[in-house]
């Protein structure tokens, strides 16, 4: 028998009796089970209790003996025999058991993270009561495989000469990454609250972390940098390893590093490129290397944004490139086990990609947004939640990817009975058995918090709610409500130093306010995509007409209960119809109402707090903003239901009915301003032109609710103006709009054109003709389009230009596939990267027995250019100038006439 007292813990509390306590374990035990085993000591110590930690073989216990290890151990066989503890059953994977017996206990499970887990929760319960337990008898294990967050590589705004998604790892652009000290901090919560995987997000990692020797010029940082890299890549999964969790690095395709591309004189993405054997072994070798050289580290990837749409090159990619790299990475270092492959179902057929992938490798996994980059509803259906089933069924893992939050940022989020809903929904809807989670706030500018305070706040401490919300939810979805209240309120009393009763009162705060963001965005937004940021408020033309703005179906269909938006509530109003579902008058009933008892709780427990006062005033401020906030909107909706309502009773005392709520709505935005000002040091951590609704963030404007607020102000000037004119000129409104220029431009091939008047034929072998146009296209010459080979092949126009144009292309309004759908953002992070990305003229052509017609702009500077379009029908319109001025509106042009407009109301 050997005996190794390896460390002695005493406490130096007083005032409580003092015990002792020897803990056993199996000589050559695994780092995660004595990582276990430190936090077990740790609560021991903290409680008035001393341990020692001794190896042995086998146990010979007396009385308050701790003993923990495999439950395929000699001690722990040994233990069960001497104690006579029977063990019914052996745990699943990550499972522990607990028993005890004479002041006794025995911790086991069937791997090293089972056993930590079971120290964990002796620790906790030791924590919670003060004491370790007279008896316990405790039998668990997690209910989601992969229970995931993750930290982004990326920054609010692009670096110089580069694009989306493209960060290098340097300490000039990520100094953080290099900080161990907060490393070690985040790991330990992460470990605390039971996560087992931490993803890397970054375009393309491979080129700051590995060399190759066939390509050397392709490493995108400099020795010494590399280096550094180097080892805090080796630190962190080394540190994670030791605490049950998975390092997994996520990357894009198709991008390369910028060396590589300038080397061979090519874009580092091009979503229209296709695969070329280069830029494939480039990609296979960076992932082998890595492999090989990062052995504990799984891959999640992304086969859309980068590479255009679902099909074949995206299965030849995935069972080509990325699974053949993970492979020579495998066999180059002689490992056996299989890392995690996680396919995102973004922008690609998942099932088929998994389907051909399944052969070739086994430990697969997929992942897609839980409700897109937004938290909407818990119970998520339609099409999207049929995909999530489908990919649940492929017998792989599916994890549920809680992503971007672009509707909760930066107001604090912790409504827990929210998040338990949501997890529920994951596993009963959706079929799922693994959980990502994104920040709840500023993702983008990790690890820091939109608060405006010195020092700035981090993430992990301002939101730990957050994270041990969906943490514990992911352990164990099914726990009793009355419980989970009693729990959360401690867990609070005992960060703000009050008794259970007024942090129950923070709580149920928290559990208000946590309705009223996911409400708004489901029955007023335009988009669950990070393009639009619900805090900062919307315009009433993206109210009145969200169709303008590229409205994302999906998140009415899939994302919300099934209800009614806006134009459809008046319309069925004026229709005497009956209303289905979840309405915008409960939305702006029920928002109101639960801003206002967000407040009163968090009010009620002021008196009481007594440690972190800061932080509790912090809470309590985003209470008020979370009222403010829906005030605001719900004002704002209650005006744009009297306008629509305009649209078809023609009475100018229906907008006369709007302007008041407009005005309130507006009161209560400069409440939300002011509550924020010196509060917040931005809205939305995503800071790029990409950003559209309320207004576009350029250069990192409209972050501010002082800069939307005089926006919001013109509006009510412009809506009073427009109603005085139309009371003056008998109801007439909206000016005539001055015809576009065409500018000169040189096409590298043979076209045929047509002009813009009715019976024109816009398409090379299709009758079809103009029927109705709007006046803005007549000076201009559209360009004769074979409708056959664009459903074949993609629409390619090379040309010369002296002086920067922009060249009107028409996307029909249709979700049929024949035609090329509008460029989205949602999927598509390049769908802006020539201005394409806005509808400039809605509904601004007819062709008879076809779909009405949106006008995009693509934006070219001067010199040798190329439009590539991916298959389907598509419009090209003609070219102007790229600097003349285009009003952004919607001319109501339809098949079936002219659709009256209202949102010119409010645009002057």
């Amino acid at each position: 028998m050997i005996i190794c007292i390896l460390f002695f813990v005493e406490s130096t509390n007083a005032g409580v009796e003092r015990q002792d306590y020897t803990i056993y374990a199996q000589e050559g035990q695994s780092k995660r089970i004595l990582y276990g085993i430190s936090k077990l000591q740790a609560s021991l110590s903290n409680t008035n209790n001393n341990s020692k930690l001794v190896y042995q073989y086998q146990s010979v216990p007396t009385t308050n003996a701790i003993i923990v290890g495999l439950i395929s151990e000699p001690l722990i066989q040994s233990a069960i025999t001497k104690l006579q503890l029977p063990i019914d059953s052996i745990p699943g994977k990550e499972g522990f058991i607990i028993r005890s017996v004479n002041n006794n206990i025995i911790i086991t499970g069937s791997d090293a993270s089972g056993v930590m887990y079971g120290c964990f929760e002796l620790a906790d319960s030791i924590k919670l009561n003060g004491k370790v337990p007279a008896s316990i008898h405790i039998k668990d294990k997690p209910q989601m495989v992969m229970r995931g967050v993750c930290v982004g590589l990326q920054k609010p705004y692009y670096l110089p000469g580069r694009t989306v998604y493209e960060y290098p790892y340097t300490e000039q652009t990520f100094p953080w990454f290099y900080n161990k000290k907060l490393w070690i901090k985040y790991l330990d919560s992460l470990a605390e609250y039971r996560i087992n995987s931490l993803y890397l997000w970054n375009g393309h990692p491979f080129a700051s972390l590995v060399k190759l020797k066939e390509y050397p010029f392709a490493v995108e940082v400099d020795d010494a940098t590399f280096k550094k890299n180097e080892d805090i890549y080796r630190f962190l999964t080394k540190e994670a390893d030791k605490r049950g969790i998975w390092i997994i690095q996520m990357f894009y395709n198709i991008i390369v590093s910028k060396p590589f591309a300038e080397h061979y004189g090519i874009k580092t993405q091009d979503r229209e490129r296709h695969i070329v054997p280069l830029i494939a072994d480039y990609t296979r070798k960076s992932i082998a290397a890595f492999i090989a050289k990062y052995p504990n580290v799984g891959l999640l990837f992304t086969l859309g944004e980068a590479m255009e749409g679902a099909g074949q090159e995206d299965i030849d990619w995935f069972t080509k490139t990325i699974i053949p790299g993970v492979k020579d990475g495998l066999r180059a270092a002689n490992i056996k086990t299989e890392p995690p492959i996680i396919l995102r179902a973004h922008d690609t057929d998942a099932p088929d990609d998994i389907k051909a992938a399944k052969g070739l490798y086994s430990n697969l996994y997929t992942m897609a947004k839980f409700n897109g980059e937004a938290l909407t509803t818990y119970e998520p259906r339609g099409s999207w939640a049929e995909l999530h089933r489908t990919l649940s069924r492929l017998g792989s893992v599916q994890i549920e990817n809680v992503h971007i939050l672009a509707n909760l940022e930066p107001f604090r989020y912790a409504a827990d009975d929210f998040i338990q809903k949501c997890v529920q929904g994951m596993h009963k809807i959706y079929e799922a058995n693994g959980v990502h989670v994104y920040p709840q706030a500023s993702y983008w500018d990790w690890p820091y918090a939109a608060d405006s305070t010195e020092p700035l706040l981090l993430q992990i401490d301002r939101d730990w709610l957050w994270y041990k919300e969906w943490a514990r939810y992911s352990w164990n979805c099914n726990r009793n409500r009355e419980g989970e209240v009693k729990y959360w309120s401690h867990q609070i009393a005992l960060r703000l130093g009050c008794d259970d009763a007024p942090a129950t009162d923070i709580l149920m705060a928290y559990e208000k306010a946590g309705e009223i963001a996911p409400k708004l965005l489901r029955r007023f937004g335009i988009t669950d995509g990070n393009r639009q940021t619900l805090t900062l408020g919307m315009r009433m033309a993206q109210l009145v007409n969200p169709e303008r703005f590229n409205l994302f179906t999906l998140l009415y269909t899939s994302e919300s209960p099934e209800g009614e938006t806006l134009s459809e509530y008046a319309q069925k109003e004026w229709n005497h119809q009956p209303h289905v579902g979840e309405t915008p008058v409960d939305i702006i009933n029920q928002v109101k109402a639960e801003g206002d008892s967000a407040v009163a709780a968090v009010e009620k427990a002021a008196p009481y707090i007594v440690v972190d006062k800061e932080e509790f005033n912090r809470i309590k401020n985003d209470m008020y903003c979370y009222r403010a906030l829906a005030y605001h909107y719900a004002y704002k909706a209650e005006a744009a239901l009297h306008v629509l309502r305009y649209k078809y009773s023609d009475d100018i005392k229906d907008l006369d009915s709007a302007l008041l709520p407009l005005q309130k709505s507006v009161e209560w935005y400069t409440t939300l301003t002011r509550l924020t000002d010196s509060t917040y040091r931005y809205a939305n951590s995503m800071q790029t032109a990409q950003r559209k609704i309320p207004f576009r963030g350029v250069n990192a404007t409209y972050k501010k609710w002082s800069e939307i607020l005089p926006e919001f102000k013109k509006e009510v000037a412009a809506f009073q103006y427009h109603i005085d004119s139309m009371k003056a000129n008998a109801g007439k409104g909206n000016t005539a709009l001055e015809p576009l220029q065409p500018a000169k431009v040189t096409i590298n091939s043979n076209v045929q054109y047509y002009p813009f008047t009715a019976g024109a034929k816009p398409f090379l072998h299709a009758a079809n003709t103009i029927s109705d146009v709007v006046p803005e296209l007549q000076h201009l010459k559209g360009i004769v389009v074979d409708t056959l080979a664009q459903q074949q092949q993609e629409t390619l126009l090379q040309f010369k230009n002296e002086e920067p144009v922009k060249l009107l292309v028409g996307y029909f309004v249709s979700k049929d596939s024949s035609y090329l759908q509008e460029p989205q953002l949602e999927t598509n992070a390049t769908a802006n990267d020539r201005g394409q990305g806005e509808v400039i003229i809605g509904n601004a052509l007819v062709i008879k027995q076809m779909p009405p017609v949106n006008i995009h702009t693509y934006l070219f500077e001067r010199g040798n250019n190329k439009l590539v379009l991916p298959k389907g029908k598509v419009l090209l319109l003609g070219f102007i100038k790229g600097d003349e001025p285009i009003k952004t509106y919607d001319a109501g042009l339809t098949p079936g006439g002219k659709v009256k407009q209202v949102d010119w109301l409010f645009e002057r």
